[in-house]
């Protein structure tokens, strides 16, 4: 029986754009890459479109004849590679994680810092257990209670990227007010313990979380949420768009530019930092009369 084909994922889809890019600063066409690493057939081709792998002990000759050789590129696409087929945690929930929502994880996972606007619902990362249970309950609404409470699993283990020992993920959140103004009338202490899990949260310091509010000016948020991973080293930030049924990401890099600088401006209407927790300390105090 032949090999199945991998299926792509956002790992590999990142190396080949990378290799892909390098190639061309290069000047050289695939069937002349090619040549130069002698391979046969329509290696490189696969590798660029995610199709095929490389080896990590590939990556810096076939770097070296594109005349990069600097020690972190080299380094980074390295470990991208050796990555590409390595399972994470979340595949031991891949009976309800859908392939999209893998590849989320692995860009979290991989990420050295996330911008996120969040207008509808909170990010993830800031959920409490029932808060979680209660959004992903609300959304997924073919999903079976056993399959809710393993998504809600999933959405509290994401959240140890924000204290993994020597690099926690930076995270940088900008929520519209709105979301903390919602209700859930079955469970009426899940808004108040999220706005608590929200102050304490705000604490650590690779965290900054602001609110827009609802009195604010006009500024891009209007088209709805988005999430931006940037990595480290040479590797380009993605952007990722989420609706009902599933996850599309942004990877050019003039397409990714259009959310960062959206998110500034996003940034520069939302409430600063002190407002901010001001405002969450009033609606937790609120909650609790």
């Amino acid at each position: 029986m032949p090999n199945a084909r991998p299926l792509p994922t956002v790992r590999r889809r990142r190396l080949g754009e990378a290799l892909r890019r390098y190639r061309r600063e290069a000047g050289m066409s695939l069937d002349t890459a090619a040549a130069a690493m002698g391979w046969i057939g329509p290696k490189l081709s696969r590798i660029e479109t995610a199709n095929g792998y490389i080896k990590p002990n590939e990556v810096a000759p076939l770097l070296k004849t594109y005349g990069v050789q600097d020690a972190e590129t080299v380094s980074a696409l390295e470990g991208l590679a050796k990555d590409a087929r390595k399972k994470g945690w979340w595949q031991t929930y891949s009976g309800v994680v859908a392939p999209a929502y893998a590849d989320y994880i692995s860009l979290e996972s991989d990420a050295e810092a996330i911008r996120a606007y969040a207008p509808l619902v909170l990010p993830g990362l800031l959920q409490t257990a029932a808060y979680a249970r209660e959004t992903i309950a609300a959304n997924a609404t073919r999903r079976s209670p056993d399959e809710i409470a393993a998504l809600a699993e999933v959405r509290l283990a994401r959240q140890a990227v924000l204290t993994r020992p020597g690099n926690p993920l930076q995270l940088w959140a900008v929520i519209h007010e709105a979301v903390l103004h919602q209700r859930f009338p079955a469970r009426p202490t899940v808004m108040r313990d999220q706005l608590r899990r929200l102050l304490d949260t705000a604490e650590l310091p690779n965290v900054t979380l602001q609110i827009m509010p609802l009195a604010s000016t006009p500024h891009p948020g209007g088209a709805g949420s988005f999430t931006l991973a940037s990595f480290p080293g040479p590797m380009p930030e993605v952007v990722t768009l989420e609706n009902l049924i599933g996850a599309t990401y942004v990877e050019g890099v003039d397409e990714v530019r259009v959310f960062s600088d959206a998110f500034e401006r996003i940034v520069a209407a939302a409430l600063p930092v002190d407002d901010t927790q001001a405002l969450i300390g009033e609606l937790e105090e609120r909650s609790r009369e």
